[in-house]
C-alpha cells in the first residue's frame, strides 16, 4: 500500500491511527494514536515533526483534513481544501456535477423521513438513500418499497455529519471504478475494473474489483469520459481520482468522485496488470517531486486481474490459517488478512466488515478470477460464535 512505498522511496513515515493494532503501523518509523479525524492533533504533529508532505489513504475524510493542514503549514500538497472538501462530500459533488452538467442519478436532499417518502415517490423504487458524507457503505441503504423509506432514513441520519441525507435514482446497470491520474491539470485514465458487488442487505460493498471490464469498448470510453468530466467539475489538477461510474443502456452516469486512491487495493492492481504505480505517484504529488511522462504510460503486465475480497463467518475471530497455500496459487501476487484474533465479525453490510483480501493475475480476467477463488478457498477464518463465549 502506500505506507509500504514510502518505505520503498526511502521516506521517514510518520503513521497516525486511533487503532494501537492498525495495519499500517508495520511501515512507520514513527506510530501515534491520533484519530485520522483528529485534525488538530495531526496539524500539532506534522508541526511538531516538521514533515515534508501531508498524505491521505484511501478513506475519504482525512482528504479534507490533509488539504487544510497542508495548506496551514505552507506545505505542498495536489488538491485545494476547496476540492478536498468537494471531494468528500456527496452531496456538493452532485451540485457541482449538475453546475457543470456531468451525467447523474437525479437526486433529492432531504432533512427527514417525510421529505425522503415523497422524494422517493417522485424518483421510484427502488431508490438509494444514502448519508452525504460517509464512505464504505455507512448510511446507505437501497430501498426497495415505500415501507422500508422511514428505517433507510434512520440509517442515514444516525451516519450523517450534516443532519440531511440524500436519496438519488437507483440506476440498473454495470458498476464499474475508473481510477485516474492528473498531473499539469491532464487526466490520465488507468484501469478501468468491473465492482462485483454483494446481494442485499449488503449492497455496494464490493466482494472483487475485475480488470478488464467486460463492458464493450465504446462504453468504456464513454465511463473514462464522465470520470473525466467529474475530476474537473470538483477541480481535481493534480493526483490521483477514483470514479465510481453506473452504466446503463442510456449512458454512463457518475456515482461519485475521491480525490484519493480507491480504498480497495485498487493500486496495488494497477501496478500489477499495467506496470504503474499509483502509490508511488500519490506521494509524489504530495511531496511535490517531478512526474515524468512515462511514470504514467501504462505498459500491460497481465492480461487480466483482480482483487478478490475475503468474507469471515460471524463470530470471534481464533485464527487465520492457510496462507502459505494460497499464496502457492498460480498467479497470486498478495493477500491481506484485515483482522487479527479476537475480532469479532458481524454479518456482511459494509466495506469494514470485510476480512482481507486477495490479489490475482493472469492471462485473462476470468483466469484471475479462478485464481482468486482457489486461493479464498484456501484461507480458512476460525471463529467461535460469540454468543457461547458470553456463557463462558
Amino acid at each position: 500500500g502506500l505506507l509500504a512505498a514510502a518505505r520503498r522511496h526511502g521516506l521517514y513515515v510518520i503513521a497516525v491511527d486511533r487503532d494501537p493494532g492498525a495495519p499500517g503501523f508495520r511501515y512507520a518509523d514513527r506510530r501515534a494514536i491520533v484519530s485520522t479525524e483528529d485534525e488538530s492533533g495531526i496539524e500539532r504533529l506534522a508541526g511538531a515533526e516538521r514533515v515534508g508532505g501531508v498524505v491521505a489513504p484511501g478513506i475519504d475524510w482525512p482528504v479534507a483534513i490533509a488539504a487544510r493542514v497542508a495548506g496551514r503549514l505552507g506545505l505542498p500538497h495536489p488538491v485545494s481544501p476547496e476540492t478536498a472538501a468537494l471531494s468528500t462530500s456527496k452531496l456538493r459533488q452532485r451540485e457541482a456535477f449538475a453546475a457543470a452538467g456531468v451525467p447523474q442519478p437525479r437526486y433529492v436532499v432531504c432533512s427527514g423521513a417525510d421529505e425522503a417518502a415523497a422524494a422517493a415517490e417522485s424518483l421510484g423504487y427502488p431508490c438509494v438513500v444514502k448519508a452525504p458524507d460517509r464512505q464504505g457503505q455507512r448510511g446507505l441503504t437501497l430501498v426497495s418499497e415505500a415501507r422500508r423509506t422511514a428505517s433507510a432514513v434512520e440509517v442515514a441520519l444516525d451516519a450523517s455529519r450534516s443532519a440531511t441525507l440524500l436519496v438519488e435514482e437507483h440506476v440498473d446497470g454495470r458498476e464499474v471504478t475508473v481510477n485516474g491520474f492528473s498531473s499539469g491539470g491532464r487526466f490520465h485514465p488507468l484501469t478501468v475494473t468491473d465492482r462485483l458487488t454483494a446481494e442485499a442487505p449488503a449492497f455496494g460493498v464490493a466482494l472483487a474489483h475485475a480488470w478488464p471490464s467486460e463492458l464493450e469498448p465504446q462504453r468504456i470510453a464513454g465511463a473514462i469520459d464522465v470520470a473525466a468530466a467529474a475530476v474537473e467539475a470538483i477541480g481535481i489538477a493534480e493526483g490521483p481520482s477514483y470514479t465510481q461510474v453506473l452504466v446503463a443502456e442510456e449512458g454512463a452516469r457518475v456515482g461519485e468522485v475521491a480525490a484519493r486512491l480507491g480504498g480497495g487495493h485498487d493500486a496495488e492492481l494497477c501496478r500489477a496488470v499495467l506496470g504503474v504505480d499509483l502509490n508511488g505517484l500519490a506521494l509524489a504529488s504530495a511531496l511535490a517531486w517531478e512526474i515524468r511522462p512515462q511514470q504514467l504510460a501504462p505498459v500491460a503486465q497481465a492480461g487480466g486481474g483482480c482483487v478478490r475480497f475475503l468474507v469471515a463467518p460471524q463470530g470471534e475471530l481464533r485464527h487465520v490459517s492457510g496462507l502459505e497455500e494460497a499464496y502457492a496459487v498460480d498467479g497470486i501476487k498478495g493477500i491481506r488478512v484485515y483482522r487479527k484474533p479476537g475480532h469479532r465479525f458481524g454479518p456482511l453490510m459494509r466495506g469494514s466488515d470485510r476480512a482481507g483480501a486477495i490479489l490475482a493475475v493472469a492471462g485473462s480476467r476470468d483466469e484471475a478470477l479462478r485464481h482468486a477463488d482457489r486461493a479464498a478457498e484456501l484461507v480458512r477464518f476460525e471463529t467461535v460464535p460469540v454468543e457461547s463465549l458470553e456463557h463462558v
